[in-house]
């Protein structure tokens, strides 16, 4: 029994996941969820987005999934990443590819650092100039215009339109 206001049924990440099987029950041939991992531990939202992986590499579906912290085994199912910041889409391409662009940007991620995690503070001007590499160069703040514009004139920009 799933429930409803007045009894009890199952439990809300057992029904976030009754609703993601009823949509990719569906003839949809594109999924967009946000934030699906909400209230879910690591390993659960891994075996979600596996499945969900799965799903459309075999059916040749798009899924745009929004995820928050998700770990680094989850971030590597994914192919493709769209970074956005205030409204702009600052990075769109394949995920292996992700790192390269940002060091190109003077900014490199350290060896132990999750790359989801690397992603949500480049972007942070608290926490941005954590990951500047260049000594000979003077740091300043990375906007998400800058960034933008950085992306539009790359070779990530072109292989993404």
């Amino acid at each position: 029994m799933v429930g409803d206001a007045t009894q009890k049924g199952i439990s809300g990440g057992q029904k976030r996941r009754l609703t993601l099987g009823e949509m990719m029950v569906g003839p949809s041939r594109v999924f967009y969820m946000d934030e699906i991992s909400n209230g879910l531990d690591s390993s659960t939202t891994f075996q979600i987005i596996s499945c969900i992986q799965q799903l459309v590499h075999i059916t040749e579906a798009t899924a745009l999934i929004s995820l928050l912290q998700p770990t680094p085994e989850t971030f590597n199912l994914f192919d493709d990443i769209i970074l956005m910041e205030k409204g702009k889409i600052i990075y769109h391409g394949p995920r292996e590819l992700i790192l390269g662009f940002f060091e190109n940007c003077g900014f490199r991620c350290p060896p132990r650092k999750g790359i989801a995690d690397f992603l949500q503070e480049i972007i942070s001007e608290k926490d941005q100039a954590q990951y500047w590499y260049h000594a000979d160069k003077p740091y300043s703040y990375v906007t998400a215009d800058s960034f933008y514009k950085k992306f539009q004139s790359s070779r990530y920009w072109k292989g993404a339109r």
